[in-house]
This record gives C-alpha cells, sequence and structure tokens, in this order.
C-alpha cells in the first residue's frame, strides 16, 4: 500500500481548500463563532478542523471512505488483518474486546493489575472475572505482568473462560512473554487480548520490545496519544486470526462509541501512522539514544537510583521499554509523591507516574536534548531543596496475599447492588459496592464484589496520608466507603 498518503489528513487539506461550509454541528462553525478569549488561547487551528467526520469531512454516506482507507493502511503498516480507530481511547477499545470475545454474562480470564477501564467492561457486561495475579517484587513493591506458566495454570482452573486479557507493557514499562501466553492460549483455541496501551510504538523499531501482534495476540488495544504522536483519546484496536469475529468486534465498538467522533482524532492518528512507516525507526532509535544518556546522567545523581535490569532479572517480565525512565527518590528522603509535586510546583515539570518511592518520565520522539537538560536540571535542583521537604508519611503497603482480595460477587451485581456508606474502619470484611484506584496508573485496588480487608484499608488510608490520589470512590477522602447492603 501507499504509505506515502494520509487519506484522513489529505481529505481535510482538502475540505479547507474548497472552503466547504457546513450547516451541521458543530455550531462553532470552525471557530467562527468561538469567544475571542478562548481563541487567543487555543487559537484558530484546532476549531478549522472540528468538522463532521461524514456529511462534512467525507459525504453523508461516507462514500470516499477515507476513514476505512486509514483503517487498512494501519493494519498494514504493523502487519495486523484489520484496524480500528477509536476516539474514545483505548477504555472504549479494551471494553469492546472483552464484550467480542467474552460476550454478555461470559467468563473472562483477566489480569488483576488491568486499568480501571477493564473494570468498567465487567460492569457494563456482566462478565465474571477469572483473575490472574501479577508477580509481586516485594522488594521493589511493583507488579510484574504474570508469567506464561500463571496462565497455563489459570486456564487449568477456569476451562470454561472465554478468553484471556493481559496487559502489557505496563505502566513502568515492563512487557509480559506474549509468545508464550498466545500459545498457551491458542492451544485450547481461546483468544489472546492484548491491553498494550503504552505500546503503540512497538513495531515500528526493532530495539523496542515485542509487539502483541507479531507475538501472536488475537486482539491488540494501543493508546496513540501515550508513546505515539496523536491526541488524547485517540486509540486503535488491532485484530488478527480467526478467533475473533472482526465485524463483531466492530460492532461491540460502535455500541460503545460516540457518533460524533473527532476528526482531529482521526487525522492525528493517520498522520502519525504515515509519519512512522517513513521515519519510525531512526526517531524512536534517537529517543532511546536519548533516553540512554538520560539514565546515565540520573544515575550520577546523589540520591537518585534509575530502576532498570533489576525490573527483569528475576521477574517474568520478558523485556522492558527503556523509554519509560523509572527514578527511585527514597534516598533523597522524599516520597515519589513530593518530588512529583515539587516539580511541578518549582520547575514546572510534569512527570508520567508517582508512587511512594518513585517517580516516571517516559521519552518520546518529540523529546531532545534541550528537553532532557531541562529535566536533569529539576532533577538536580530537587535534590537541593530535598532536605527542606518534610518527612513524607510512611505507607503501609501489605504483603502480596493483602492484596488479593476474595471476589465475593460479579462486579455489575455489586455495583449496581443496593449499598450504604460505612466508615472504612467499618467496611473490613464488607463486599465493595465501587472500585477504588489509585491514580495513576489507574490499577484498582478494590473491585466491586471484592471482600474489603485490614490490609487494603490501611494501604490506602496511609496511601492517602502520603498523597496518593483516588479519584473514583464515592467519598474521595475514603473517610467512607460504599458497600452492598
Amino acid at each position: 500500500m501507499d504509505h506515502s498518503r494520509a487519506p484522513l489528513v489529505d481529505a481535510l487539506a482538502e475540505y479547507h481548500r474548497l472552503e466547504r461550509y457546513g450547516f451541521t454541528p458543530p455550531g462553532h462553525r470552525q471557530g467562527r463563532g468561538i469567544d475571542p478569549r478562548v481563541l487567543e488561547v487555543m487559537g484558530l487551528d484546532p476549531f478549522r478542523c472540528d468538522v463532521l467526520a461524514s456529511a462534512g469531512l467525507d459525504d453523508r454516506s461516507s462514500s470516499n471512505g477515507y476513514l476505512e482507507e486509514a483503517e487498512a493502511l494501519m493494519a498494514d503498516a504493523v502487519g495486523a488483518e484489520h484496524a480500528f480507530f477509536s476516539t474514545c481511547g483505548s477504555s472504549l477499545s479494551v471494553k469492546a474486546a472483552m464484550l467480542a470475545t467474552a460476550g454478555h454474562d461470559g467468563h473472562l480470564i483477566l489480569s488483576r493489575d488491568a486499568h480501571k477501564s477493564v473494570v468498567a467492561g465487567m460492569v457494563f457486561s456482566g462478565l465474571q472475572p477469572c483473575w490472574l495475579r501479577p508477580n509481586w517484587d516485594s522488594r521493589l513493591h511493583i507488579a510484574h505482568p504474570p508469567s506464561p506458566q500463571q496462565l497455563a495454570e489459570a486456564w487449568e482452573r477456569y476451562p470454561h473462560a472465554a478468553a484471556a486479557l493481559i496487559v502489557s507493557p505496563s505502566p513502568y514499562g515492563t512487557c509480559a512473554d506474549i509468545k508464550a501466553m498466545a500459545e498457551i492460549c491458542h492451544e485450547r483455541g481461546k483468544p489472546l487480548v492484548v491491553d498494550e496501551a503504552w505500546g503503540a510504538h512497538l513495531p515500528f523499531c526493532d530495539e523496542l520490545p515485542t509487539w502483541a501482534m507479531d507475538a501472536g495476540a488475537d486482539v491488540c488495544v494501543v493508546s496513540v496519544h501515550k508513546m505515539g504522536a496523536g491526541f488524547e483519546q485517540g486509540s486503535v484496536f488491532h485484530a488478527q486470526g480467526d478467533l475473533i469475529d472482526f465485524p463483531h468486534l466492530s460492532a461491540c465498538a460502535d455500541l460503545l462509541m460516540t457518533t460524533s467522533p473527532n476528526v482531529l482524532l482521526y487525522a492525528a492518528i493517520d498522520g502519525w501512522r504515515r509519519q512512522m512507516v517513513e521515519h519510525g525507526s531512526e526517531l524512536l532509535q534517537k529517543a532511546l539514544e536519548l533516553a540512554r544518556r538520560l539514565r546515565s546522567q540520573i544515575s550520577e545523581l546523589q540520591g537518585l537510583r534509575v530502576l532498570e535490569d533489576e525490573l527483569i532479572r528475576e521477574e517474568p517480565s520478558r523485556e522492558l521499554d527503556r523509554l519509560h525512565i523509572l527514578i527511585d527518590v527514597t534516598g533523597l528522603g522524599v516520597s515519589g509523591y513530593q518530588a512529583n509535586d515539587w516539580l511541578r510546583e518549582h520547575e514546572r515539570i510534569d512527570m508520567g507516574l508517582s508512587d511512594h518511592a518513585r517517580i516516571l518520565a517516559t521519552v518520546s520522539i518529540a523529546d531532545d536534548d534541550a528537553s532532557a537538560d531541562r529535566l536533569l536540571g529539576g532533577l538536580k535542583r530537587l535534590i537541593e531543596a530535598a532536605g527542606e521537604l518534610p518527612d513524607p508519611p510512611p505507607v503501609q503497603i501489605p504483603d502480596p496475599s493483602g492484596l488479593e482480595l476474595e471476589s465475593v460477587n460479579r462486579p455489575r451485581d455489586a455495583f449496581f447492588s443496593q449499598f450504604e456508606d460505612v466508615k472504612a474502619k467499618d467496611a473490613v470484611g464488607r463486599i465493595a459496592a465501587e472500585q477504588i484506584t489509585p491514580y495513576p496508573p489507574g490499577v484498582p485496588v478494590i473491585v466491586p464484589g471484592e471482600r474489603i480487608n485490614q490490609a487494603v484499608i490501611d494501604y490506602l488510608l496511609s496511601g492517602l496520608e502520603a498523597g496518593m490520589v483516588l479519584p473514583d470512590p464515592a467519598d474521595t477522602s475514603l473517610k467512607t466507603i460504599r458497600v452492598m447492603q
């Protein structure tokens, strides 16, 4: 296929060249109706490109097939059989994959380190989770992807499950042995779905970890905005093989997605695919070189430790995306939450992730020596300021067994049940009617339908005191927790 073309970008250019005008949504009419104070901040261009996908960019029957061609080019670029663009993020894409593979009221083997969008998919669908526990590093307090052996054991326990869903890469950049896992699933005639939200860039550079489609996964969900160069909410899911009915997968996505998709998101995905096919390997190799320099220089700073080999040496994580730079700050006597907040307030630098001990920076194709030096300079000034920061409150991190809550009810049944709000101390032993998720990375600690234990309560309350953010419970201060009656 001709990858020098970007059908959606080209169609948008033609739309402007022809000076089309629509008596249709959006009502701002390419920015004509926007408050000048908004234009002063945002500029006119985003509004000029905000047009209808059909009866706008394309005709009312989409006879030009711009989106269809762009999706075909994407599938060809990465070696998948099918690609589907989503303007509702990978949160939509992973829900569609769950619905398509397990259907209504089915069973799905799920890695317990799955994103909160997976829990939402279970609530929508009524699926019963068959939990596959991640590997917990009790020294670093990091969850690694499950091993192939664990997946095989899960299939022995849950032979009736419709499919398996795992997360790889993890938010820390560690990657599962997807090839072995795909073989285990296919021996049983079952599909493997990979939430690869952090891996959109993987197909375009041989120095990066193995991409899920190359490893034999049946469905792969990627977020173009995370490690690619698309807008927020831009996502693609890819599919291959005969274990997935792609028209049904597409129909499931259609049930969930908006009927007013944003052309800006579509066009950015399309243009990024062209850029990656033509220059991706070179751009990503440069990003990796920059990340290597940063890792080396940060490692020389007193009180900071860059985690790398220890993330994969003794764990089932097969590979590491070294564009993720994970920095342990405990040597400064501060928490990752404090370091994150200080860098934002004093250096105007936002980190990709923080926890009780670490901060994480991701390097992309957009970074260069100037942005790398800005991070390095900010970290040096953090070191100088660390002694003035208060001692961080301790976080009571449970043993791995303390995080393995008993699943009593289906998430949907618990979420829609009669509930009551009880004091956190009184929630021990009760069945959760809401999910509670430290964010980022967005992995739920409590899922609706699980029996709450004391270790998790202590962890969450101490985490809040230390700076943890819990955006989704009804009471974000966690003075009360919503439980089933």
